[in-house]
């Protein structure tokens, strides 16, 4: 307890009480009102040494759904699937799919990998256990915003080289894709003044990965992966002034060339749009719509 606590201290002094530190925009979504959903339901399931909880949203229908897993942002540090309450609402009601929030163990008490085995380890789960919550298990996408966009990447790749489970799609929403350098146009242009700086990413990423090798790991920089072929298909959605822009739109060029459908969509005039996006504001519409149009012809495509 006393350890947790300590790293919980470190965590708001170097990160949250930083000068000039956007991070805590970045992890608090605006609050508005939800969206009534069919059902709503917690699940602990097992991972690693534990268990975490997720919860499943269901929309109004028969069934049996598509499902999204969906992956919260944060920073690895931060977020919740109480944080992402109004976006899975929004994307169940508008794609008519189950939507599954992770909450996965948060570093730097649980560092990489443990939350990335995490979500796979969800993913998994809604697999095996689709049918147990009316959902289909030849219609699994995963996608989430930030980190959780990262992550969802990451874990794409891991269910190729694992052998699953099968996923049929991929929204990243402003992802970190490449941790190893941050060194790209859109960090150079964007590093302050645009909700989430350069420092904001370095800081996160020293309290995420363990060590300077983990960097160049491709499930922590997913666009170092030799080799990207037979990846799920991918929408990456990115903000023009966002710093890790770079990284969304250099991953959905890589998975192109490796011959996986993909395309990103820049969101004209918005950097970092975390907050806007938890929080399904109208602000960040044109993006949500072409989230909800991507997963609906996904889902469809596999009907």
């Amino acid at each position: 307890m006393k350890r947790q606590l300590s790293y919980f201290i470190l965590v708001y002094f170097l990160v949250f009480l930083s000068p000039g530190c956007t991070v805590v925009k970045t992890l608090i979504p605006r609050q508005g009102q939800t969206e009534p959903v069919a059902k709503i339901e917690d699940i602990s399931i097992p991972v690693v040494k534990g268990n975490i909880l997720v919860r499943v949203y269901t929309p109004q229908g028969n069934g049996p759904f598509p499902i999204l897993v969906y992956i919260h942002g944060g920073g690895w540090i931060g977020g919740s699937i109480k944080s992402q309450d109004r976006i899975c609402r929004y994307l169940s009601n508008k794609v008519a799919c189950l939507v599954v929030s992770v909450k996965y163990r948060l570093a730097p008490i649980h560092k990489f990998p443990i939350p990335l085995e995490d979500c796979y380890a969800a993913a998994t789960w809604v697999f095996k256990n689709a049918q147990s919550i009316n959902g289909d298990p030849a219609r699994i996408a995963i996608g989430g915003p930030s980190a959780g966009g990262n992550l969802s990447a990451a874990v794409c790749l891991m269910a190729k080289d694992r052998g699953g489970p099968p996923i049929i799609f991929q929204l990243l929403v402003i992802p970190s894709t490449n941790l190893s350098s941050l060194d790209t146009e859109s960090y150079r242009l964007y590093a302050t003044g645009h909700e989430l700086t350069k420092k904001d990413v370095e800081k996160c990423r020293a309290l995420y990965l363990r060590n300077i090798d983990d960097r160049y790991n491709p499930y922590a920089s997913p666009l170092l992966a030799k080799d990207h072929r037979n990846l799920p298909p991918a929408l990456v959605i990115t903000g023009e002034y966002d710093v890790a822009r770079d990284d969304g739109e250099s991953y959905a060029e890589c998975l192109k060339q490796a011959g996986v459908s993909a395309r990103f969509y820049r969101f004209k005039g918005m950097g970092h749009f975390g907050p806007y996006w938890g929080a399904a504001s109208e602000k960040v519409q044109a993006a949500l719509d072409e989230a909800v149009s991507a997963l609906r012809e996904a889902f469809a495509e596999k009907r």
